[in-house]
């Protein structure tokens, strides 16, 4: 099963010289991610590289910011996919210590800053996540958001009309346990609609 990390976490390895400061966190997309290594840049400005991978479905990215190809960012890739993650992004800032360490060293160099960050990485299961609409009469409002916050979902909206159409999100593991739960409770008066 994929896994995400809980936090991120940093490392740092000083190689002939050279200072790789990594770090591994949650990501959502590559927008997210941009916005990360912006900030990277702006807070390291005398670094030599700021080298990153992403590995988030279909926005996954590895981008070696200037070191030779294939020598950075592909290789934290490797890593975060032999790690079976999911949602990483995984930078590596590279301060040139003046010693060319040459294509295989600066391999070994990310990887190891990756794989040092991720060895104190807090790895949670990823799960898919379902999102429910359930309607009901006012009168089991208080009943369906009780439920909400005892499954460990997330009430992601609450419309008020002719009935109460609440929106929530929950793993997928638990939507069917959820949803009995409801219909029960409500005395069969849950309606469930399309997210």
């Amino acid at each position: 099963m994929p896994q995400t990390l809980h936090a991120p976490t940093h490392s740092e390895i000083v190689i002939k010289k050279s200072r790789f400061i990594g770090c591994v966190q949650p990501m959502a997309d590559r927008a997210a991610a941009q916005a990360v290594v912006e900030a990277l840049r702006r807070e390291h400005p005398g670094a030599a590289h700021v080298c990153w991978a992403l590995l988030a479905g279909g926005q996954s990215a590895a981008v070696d910011d200037g070191e030779p190809g294939g020598t950075a960012g592909r290789p934290m890739l490797e890593v975060l996919r032999h790690q079976d993650l999911e949602g990483v992004l995984a930078t590596v800032v590279r301060y040139f210590g003046g010693v060319k360490l040459g294509a295989g060293g600066l391999v070994r160099a990310y990887t190891d800053s990756v794989a040092q960050a991720l060895l104190h990485a807090d790895k949670v299961p990823l799960e898919r996540m379902a999102v429910l609409r359930c309607q009901v009469p006012y009168a089991f409002e208080g009943l369906v958001r009780r439920e909400v916050e005892a499954a460990g979902a997330v009430l992601q909206q609450v419309e008020h009309g002719s009935l109460v159409t609440l929106q929530v999100q929950l793993a997928e593991s638990r939507a069917e346990a959820f949803r009995q739960r409801i219909g029960d409770a409500a005395q069969g008066r849950a309606g469930w609609l399309r997210a």
